[in-house]
């Protein structure tokens, strides 16, 4: 299964699809640009003050790591899937007609036909037979089965699998299996040695060795609503999907589910689902076949510096409130637009999408807790969660067409609301404030996020009604940038735009 490649930089789900004997990479999403980077400038200073603690560190490295791969490799399984057969038509070529035209005639065509399979990683996680893997290893498989390290070949039945998560539970035949204990993921550490094991392009298992680079990763694939991945520089490839990563206890810490790459070849940006979230989608799945997820009702955002300065908000850590569901959770604990929450259940909010994954983890009706910014004052809120509808319900705005001129200072043209604007935009009747229905992509609103067809509901707490209300306010205070609260295929969202002089 190939996308396009429109993109320089590429997000690879790592599992490998074969058909009649040839590999087929699948491309999942395309990452516009990529940047070079400059060399370090080596040390100039002599003095080693801590030269001690060098040697302390050279003397804790293990010289192998075979003892943690001897305890792991053995839970560790290929997954085969078939999808069916396909038919291929076939040709024979001009220069062969003749010699084949008495057995067959002119115009003729044959087709025959394949069966695509794919291949990814799995790990035994109960000794019953309970093998964990990615979905999309999974996911249209008309026949799963496991090949077990000790090359046993079991038929596979899917317990569960959710595409949110990208995580499937299968069930094999066998009982007394090798295990892989589940650690905790939230105890690791960036700079952490990790072993990442699963069998790359099909040539059978494979241990590789990194560090844990980032945590609480968002790569875009997907809608991006769940992503919590552990960024590694373990050497992942295709057909690594549903592997294992292991800290240097053998407890597994994330499972192998994305690779960045240009090539389609590991450049050292691999990404894992981590063990807290494995752990819980997995007991769901076993216990209920589906993922139960709940919901606060907030729509929250990352900070940025030019947000931070907006709001008045020291820091650019934390989730900014960008909307709030009327009669939803969040609006009946108190929640507003424009609340930062800086802490979630007592543990700080570093990333927005810590949050999302924090409240959709939840117990549906349980109580949570949070601490947030307003008006530079904290404030501490409680709210009970609610069980998520995992329908999607908004739909992107029509593209208008192209207007005549802009505000040069501003980069972009504004209409105010109209009923037929609305209409054309497909937009709800309700709003009021100004639509975009030019953009320069070289301006000043382009570099702040703004899209066409973007409603502008309010600047810095004021409401617009025409593009002189935009264009005074945002000028009024040349200091500092402006905040925009926009409405964008049903959601409200946070800009923050500097005006050009």
């Amino acid at each position: 299964m190939r996308e396009s490649l429109s993109a320089r930089r590429l997000a690879i789900r790592t599992g490998q699809a074969t058909a009649a004997g040839l590999t087929a990479i699948a491309l999942i999403v395309g990452f516009a640009g990529s940047r070079g980077v400059a060399p370090v400038a080596a040390q100039t200073s002599t003095s080693r003050p801590d030269a001690r603690s060098d040697r302390v560190l050279e003397a804790d490295r293990p010289s192998s790591y075979s003892g943690i791969v001897t305890r792991v490799a053995p839970a560790v399984a290929t997954v085969r899937v078939e999808s069916g057969v396909v038919a291929m038509p076939t040709r024979l070529p001009d220069s062969l007609r003749e010699f084949f035209r008495r057995q067959v005639p002119e115009g003729v065509e044959r087709s025959r036909g394949y069966r695509q399979e794919g291949l990814g990683s799995g790990v035994v996680i109960r000794a019953d037979g309970y093998v964990l893997t990615n979905h999309h290893v999974i996911a249209g498989a008309e026949r799963i089965w496991v090949e077990l390290a000790d090359k046993r070949t079991f038929d596979a039945t899917v317990i569960g699998s959710d595409a949110a998560s990208d995580l499937a539970v299968l069930k094999i035949a066998a009982r007394e299996l090798p295990t892989v204990p589940v650690g905790d993921s939230n105890g690791v550490q960036v700079g952490d040695v990790v072993l990442a094991l699963g069998n790359p392009l099909g040539i059978g298992q494979t241990v590789t060795m990194g560090i844990i680079s980032a945590k609480g990763r968002a790569t875009g694939l997907g809608d991006g609503s769940y992503d919590d991945f552990i960024q590694t520089d373990a050497p992942i490839n295709q057909g690594s999907s549903g592997g294992a990563l292991v800290n240097l206890q053998g407890e597994l810490v994330g499972i192998n589910a994305q690779i960045l790459s240009p090539t389609g070849g590991n450049i050292g940006l691999g990404f894992a689902i981590p063990s807290s979230m494995v752990r819980d989608v997995t007991d769901q799945l076993i216990q209920d076949g589906v993922v139960h997820r709940s919901k606060l009702g907030v729509t929250v955002q990352p900070m940025t510096a030019d947000l931070a300065a907006s709001l008045g908000v020291k820091g650019v850590r934390g989730a900014l409130v960008s909307d709030v569901e009327p009669g939803s959770a969040a609006a009946q604990a108190g929640l507003r637009q424009g609340d930062v929450i800086t802490e979630f259940e007592g543990r700080p909010v570093l990333e927005a999408n810590a949050v999302r994954n924090q409240v959709a983890s939840a117990k549906p009706g349980s109580a949570v807790s949070m601490t947030v910014m307003r008006a530079g004052q904290e404030q501490q809120i409680s709210a009970r969660v609610v069980e998520r509808n995992s329908e999607h319900e908004s739909t992107p705005p029509l593209r208008p067409p192209p207007a005549a001129d802009r505000n040069a200072s501003l980069g972009m043209l504004v209409e105010p609301t109209t009923p037929q604007l609305l209409a054309r935009l497909r937009l709800p009747q309700i709003l009021t404030g100004l639509v975009v229905t030019d953009l320069d992509p070289a301006g000043a609103a382009a570099d702040a996020g703004l899209q066409l067809g973007d409603v502008i509901t309010r600047v810095n707490e004021t409401a617009l009604s025409s593009a002189s209300d935009l264009s005074n306010t945002i000028m009024s205070r040349p200091d500092r940038p402006s905040l925009l609260l926009i409405t964008r295929a049903g959601t409200s969202l946070f800009l923050a735009l500097r005006p050009r002089s």
